[in-house]
Parts: C-alpha cells; sequence; structure tokens
C-alpha cells in the first residue's frame, strides 16, 4: 500500500456533463427505430446508469405496445449498438467539465493523491471522452462497465480498482453524483462525496452521503481532512 490516498470518480454528472451528448444520442436512437424521443429531464435520471439500462427503461415505458409484436432482447441490443456508435461519433460536442475539476485534479497530483474513474458507461468510451475533454492523464485507471464482470452499484467495481491501483480501501474515497454511487460506496465501506443536481431520480435525502457539494470548488477542504 503505497498511496497516501485513493479518489474514485465517477465520470458522467461528476467529471464531466455529459447528458447534452448522451441525450441527443439516445433521442437519435429512438428516432431511427420508431420510438418516441424524449425530453432531457426524463433521460437525466439514466444517465449513469449505462447504455442498456437506459435504452431498456425507455423501451418499456414508451413502447409496451409496440414490444409485444416484437423481441425486446434483439431490439434492445440494436439499439444499445447504434447508440454506442453514435454517441462514440459524437462525445464532446456540448459535454464540458464540471465546474473546478481540472484545479482540483491539479491540487490532487501536486499532493501525490492517486486517482481512478469508476463509470458504468463502456471503459473504451469513458477513455475516448477523458482524453479528448483533456483530464485523462490525471487518472491511474480508469474501469468502465465492461471492465469486470461487475459494475457499481457492485462494490467491487470499487474495491478493484483500489487493489488494481495499490491502494489501501482504508485511505481510499468516492465521489459521484448518484444513488448507484452512494449504494456503491457504502456497500464498499467508503466514505462519498454526493454532487448536488446528478443524473439520478433519487432525492438527496434518500441517499446517504459524508459530504454534500454543488461542485469542485473548494473540494481540497474536504479532501485535507482525510490526508
Amino acid at each position: 500500500m503505497t498511496q497516501k490516498l485513493t479518489i474514485l470518480f465517477d465520470l458522467d454528472g461528476t467529471l464531466v456533463d455529459t447528458a447534452p451528448d448522451l441525450i441527443v444520442a439516445h433521442n437519435h436512437v429512438m428516432k431511427k427505430f420508431g420510438f418516441p424521443t424524449k425530453e432531457p429531464n426524463e433521460i437525466k435520471s439514466l444517465v449513469g446508469k449505462g447504455a442498456k439500462t437506459m435504452m431498456s427503461k425507455t423501451l418499456w415505458s414508451s413502447a409496451k405496445k409496440e414490444l409485444s409484436k416484437v423481441k425486446e432482447k434483439d431490439i434492445k441490443e440494436k439499439m444499445v449498438n447504434e447508440f454506442i456508435n453514435f454517441y462514440g461519433n459524437n462525445i464532446l460536442v456540448k459535454s464540458k467539465l464540471i465546474n473546478g475539476v481540472k484545479e482540483f485534479l491539479s491540487w490532487c497530483k501536486k499532493n501525490k493523491i492517486s486517482m481512478g474513474v469508476c463509470t458504468n458507461k463502456q471503459e473504451h468510451l469513458a477513455i475516448d471522452l477523458l482524453k479528448k475533454i483533456g483530464i485523462n492523464d490525471f487518472f491511474e485507471c480508469v474501469a468502465g462497465s465492461n471492465t469486470f464482470n461487475y459494475c457499481k452499484p457492485d462494490p467491487r467495481h470499487l474495491t478493484s480498482m483500489i487493489e488494481i491501483m495499490n491502494g489501501d480501501i482504508n485511505k481510499s474515497i468516492m465521489i459521484g453524483d448518484s444513488d448507484v454511487d452512494s449504494r456503491s460506496a457504502q456497500s464498499a465501506s467508503l466514505p462519498f462525496i454526493l454532487l448536488e443536481g446528478g443524473y439520478t431520480d433519487i432525492s438527496i435525502s434518500q441517499m446517504k452521503y459524508d459530504h454534500l457539494v454543488k461542485d469542485f470548488v473548494g473540494m481540497e477542504r474536504i479532501i485535507n481532512k482525510y490526508l
């Protein structure tokens, strides 16, 4: 165990506001396959749960009558593939860093804090986005929904990352924006920092967290308590 502190970050809604580009990709797929499109506020809560969940929930809520005539699994797989391909080609059009992210990552690096990303985005898409938006080099490791045979809210998504990074579970923190992140951190027995206004349909009062923040401005004061 060599790190003095390890921080694991969620990606969508935590490091990067990816909702605008994800919503465009989602509606592109729905329109192409003949299903109703959704408004941004209807989709945002599904973003952090991965493409399959997003498509599955939209299908079941919007198109049950249509689905009675088709094999849901086949359509969902085609839609997910179309979503991933379209989104992969349009991954950084409107997405932007959450306020204060780059400054905080720079501070962590200066203070020799180890950092990794745990996301339910596919690994190659996560790395591509992090590279294009200019923060990939801050992270020692990136684990997506397909990196292991499990992903958030399974706590092993977090604990496996800490192990790979040669970190100490007792000197690690999770930062995220959703109930998925909160449940993952709680199950892994990690302190959890929650960003307000996240990609979740669960209210803040229903989530467990140790610290609540609006963005990354001033995050150093919280992390200093764990150093």
